[in-house]
């Protein structure tokens, strides 16, 4: 029955045959429609969708509630954390795996904690004077550090097999900066347990040619860079349709390592860029654990730096390792994804040996997390500049595509990390620039729709962002985070610095901030 030339009746054909519902497999192939496969196959659907409605309660869509009328968007973002707030449960329900403490989820289709997102979730928190939060979502990631070894990519049994980027370092450098020090120590041993995580390596001794063991790559005897990885090589339960579609649009080439390679890009935070892919292919060539991402090293690099700091603050002798592993990770990265020429970082490719010809922000990650000097910084922000800047902040990657992670779309994160280290190596006027560009854009959409967005296009400011395997979700946490940080460190920082050249336009844009800023204010 499967061989009928008919597509509509393979889901039914592999249910018959996979439960064994005869003794015989020969069985059912040899059984004799009565009705068209057509009509055969949307009964089928019908009752499945009956039966999966009966014993399952749908999960819906969170959505924001409007705003009030002449709500500023800082006071919307305010109102906004609690309606994302989740309380702590320790009741299982289905696939979430509930958590010790209260958190904040990103809103829409994303009804769970999400690993990467939090942290900039986290930045406006703080900005909104939400530091309990903060800390309880803290809390949160070490205790699944404690139970997983690891952050999950999210609070899901299905998310389990991966992470996100590494950022319960930044999380704890955040906490730092408002409660001291002290506060932080509780949490070194689970980051410590993470480092160990995304660095184990697995092998001993060196070949002559690069060695990968999951998430680590042995290049040299003492060169040891990092990759995104999932320890399983199977359809994603969250986009199982099209997991499996793309397989049988992929080259049998492709096929072997495709559902890991998706895996991996879903835990490189970036699902899904033409950063991954092949020069010149689409998402079937997807390539990413044969990649050395520079934003993963380079955050990585940042934990190493933080252990070395912190534990020698507390007298630890393994304080000296970490200074060391940090150095080296530095020398490689500035070895592999260093161009020279161009004056930008890009990812390495062990099956090509060489660095992809892909410009992405993943570039500017090295600029954030304390790697430059000066003069590699000056480079770097230069090429920001230059290429990356556009009317509504900066731009994902320099290819446009149908993936959502590439132009024309610009995502909150990573306008959070270009401008904080812009603002590292003194480069505030393009800093504030990038700002209050994408601050504009973001009230823009707001005065629009009432809503904030996950990803926005920075190149027409009239349209909406596309792209990607799901409609735009709006909500939503790391914008409103990036949002609420960038107008509460900008709408101070723009008084009163007569040294900044005059630029009417930047001036208008910044004026966005401070309103907000200044209406905000007044309604608290």
């Amino acid at each position: 029955m499967s061989d009928t030339g008919h597509k509509s009746t393979d889901a039914l054909f592999h249910a018959v045959q996979l439960l064994r519902l005869f003794a015989d497999s020969k069985t059912f192939p040899d059984c004799v429609p009565i009705v068209a496969p057509e009509v055969i196959q949307e009964r089928f659907r019908a009752l499945l969708e009956d039966f999966v409605r009966t014993h399952f309660v749908m999960s819906s869509d969170l959505e924001a509630p409007p705003p009030e009328a002449a709500t500023s968007l800082a006071s919307h973002i305010d109102t906004l954390w609690s309606v994302l707030a989740r309380q702590p449960s320790g009741i299982e329900t289905g696939s979430l795996i509930p958590l010790p403490h209260p958190y904040v989820v990103p809103g829409g289709r994303f009804r769970e904690i999400y690993y990467w997102d939090s942290y900039f979730t986290m930045e406006g928190l703080v900005a909104s004077d939400r530091l309990d939060l903060v800390e309880s979502m803290i809390q949160n990631f070490a205790w699944l550090i404690d139970t997983y070894g690891h952050v999950p990519n999210g609070n899901r049994r299905y998310f389990v097999s991966r992470s996100q980027p590494p950022v319960f370092c930044l999380m704890l450098e955040l906490f730092e900066r408002k409660a001291g020090f002290e506060a932080i120590t509780r949490w070194l041993p689970q980051l410590e347990t993470e480092y160990r995580y995304w660095t184990d390596r697995g092998v001993r001794g060196f070949a002559g040619r690069p060695l990968a063991h999951r998430r680590t790559v042995m290049l040299r005897e003492d060169v040891i860079l990092n990759r995104y990885w999932d320890e399983r090589n199977t359809p994603r339960e969250e986009s199982y349709a099209e997991d499996v579609e793309l397989f049988h649009q992929a080259a049998p080439e492709y096929q072997h390592a495709l559902y890991r390679n998706l895996r991996a890009g879903a835990e490189s935070g970036w699902d899904f860029s033409s950063r991954w892919c092949r020069d010149g292919e689409g998402l079937e060539s997807i390539r990413t654990t044969e990649l050395l991402p520079v934003d993963l090293n380079s955050l990585l690099y940042r934990v190493e730096v933080c252990l070395a700091d912190w534990l020698g603050r507390v007298g630890d002798a393994r304080a000296a390792d970490y200074a060391a592993a940090a150095e080296r990770r530095k020398a490689a990265l500035l070895e592999y994804c260093w161009d020279e020429e161009n004056g930008w970082f890009f990812d390495y490719s062990l099956s090509d040996g060489a660095r992809t010809g892909c410009w992405s922000l993943a570039g500017a990650f090295p600029l954030y997390c304390g790697l430059l000097d000066d003069a590699h910084a000056s480079r770097v922000a230069h090429v920001i500049e230059t290429h990356f800047l556009r009317a509504g902040g900066v731009v994902t990657t320099l290819t446009e595509s149908p993936q959502q992670w590439d132009s024309p779309n610009g995502w909150a994160p990573l306008q959070w990390i270009v401008v904080q280290g812009l603002l590292r190596h003194g480069h505030a006027v393009l800093a504030r620039e990038i700002a209050a560009r994408f601050v504009s854009l973001a009230d823009r959409v707001y005065q629009r729709t009432g809503k904030l967005m996950e990803k926005y296009d920075v190149c027409d400011m009239s349209r909406f962002a596309g792209g990607g395997e799901y409609p735009v979700q709006d909500g939503f946490g790391w914008t409103n985070g990036v949002v609420r940080a960038f107008i509460s460190e900008f709408g101070e920082q723009a008084r009163g610095e007569p040294e900044r050249p005059s630029d009417p336009a930047a001036d208008a844009l910044l004026a966005v901030i401070q309103d907000a800023v200044a209406s905000a204010t007044e309604q608290s």
